[in-house]
């Protein structure tokens, strides 16, 4: 058996391997890293010959670490990421080019839609109705977006956010608070099955989820990087963050909002951004957090998006595809009895 992983911002491992009475044996290692010494790829070949088919990515890594002889050096790779191409290659980890996404794209909707979206198309993935999907948002009115454990209070400026016309809506995942206008930002979701990231941390996946929007900012003139944990951000500063959310059901939602013409001023009067979370950001001006991509490329939002997409369809198996009335159905049913909810919304006050 085969497998492959590709370490984000590093090199190809790929391993293969037989499996005999239900325990790894001929492991072989291979790929374009660099190891010193020579010796050291007979030492990690030898870990993985007899671990149990059962070992998890964590097991394998550590059974790695602990064989690898004094001074040897690994560069591009790490124990984990052998690890994880031998669970693709027995089947248990999977990769990109096993899955077709469903490509969304569609009209304006409320942003508390999406909000319940990100609950039903991974519900919709889990049932099997639905394939991996990767769907960016366009929406018609302006909200603020708050992290499934952010106080309201804490987060969001009342007055303000009623003097601007803007309501509040709680997501489902963590993070941050988005501030969300019309046009302001780009933001997707990507729903996949968690045998894509099996094997990774959750600092790891969110690397490893957000590598092709990386190569797709470098198709529009923008040079960017991971920050741990989950922000993009490009010499200029942070252009947008990440989110996830890992559901029982063995589906992972994973999105990020990136900013394109933010009205600064207005997020500002909106959003109470503490004087301990700028100073951690080495910053006095919270209107510094956010270099909007319209600076920094020239670029209209939807040539942007159009250029996303088609990055993402030249880089994935893909086919387009579009909301389902079942689906919308039941996000406006969610919207109403959760979303829209006080006790849902202000759950942290």
């Amino acid at each position: 058996m085969h497998g492959e992983y590709k370490v984000p911002g590093g090199k190809l491992v790929a391993v293969d391997v037989d499996v005999v009475e239900e325990r790894l044996s001929g492991a072989r290692l291979s790929g374009d890293f660099f190891l010193e010494p020579d010796a050291a790829l007979d030492d990690i070949n030898g870990a993985l010959d007899g671990a149990p088919v059962t070992a998890s990515a964590d097991d394998l890594a550590a059974a790695i670490t602990r064989s690898l002889r004094p001074g040897a050096s690994l560069v591009g790779f790490t124990p984990e990421a052998v690890g994880i191409a031998v669970r693709r290659a027995l089947g248990h980890a999977t990769s990109w080019s096993d899955h077709t996404f469903d490509v969304i794209h569609g009209g304006p909707m409320h942003p508390a839609m999406h909000v319940a979206l990100d609950q039903v198309i991974p519900e919709e993935v889990a049932a099997g109705r639905r394939g991996p999907t990767m769907r960016i948002w366009e929406w018609d009115a302006p909200l603020v977006v708050i992290g499934s454990f952010q106080s309201v209070r804490n987060e969001v400026d009342t007055e303000a956010l009623e003097r601007h016309g803007m309501s509040v809506v709680r997501r489902i995942s963590g993070g941050g608070a988005m501030f969300m206008e019309a046009g302001n930002c780009i933001t997707y979701s990507l729903v996949v099955p968690e045998s894509l990231v099996e094997g990774l941390s959750f600092e790891r996946s969110y690397a490893f989820l957000d590598d092709w929007v990386l190569g797709a900012l470098a198709e529009v003139g923008v040079r960017a990087r991971y920050v741990p944990l989950n922000d993009i951000a490009s010499d200029q500063g942070k252009i947008g963050g990440a989110a996830q959310k890992r559901f029982a059901s063995g589906v992972v939602l994973h999105h990020v909002t990136m900013s394109y013409d933010i009205d600064a001023d207005k997020m500002l009067d909106v959003l109470r951004i503490g004087r301990e979370k700028l100073s951690d950001k080495g910053i006095r001006s919270a209107n510094k957090r956010v270099d909007p991509m319209r600076s920094q490329t020239g670029l209209s939002r939807e040539a942007i998006i159009d250029s996303f997409l088609d990055h993402f369809r030249g880089r994935y198996r893909t086919q387009e595809s579009d909301y389902r009335a079942a689906e919308l159905d039941r996000a406006e049913e969610l919207v109403h009895s959760k979303f829209l909810a006080p006790e849902w919304t202000y759950r942290v006050p």
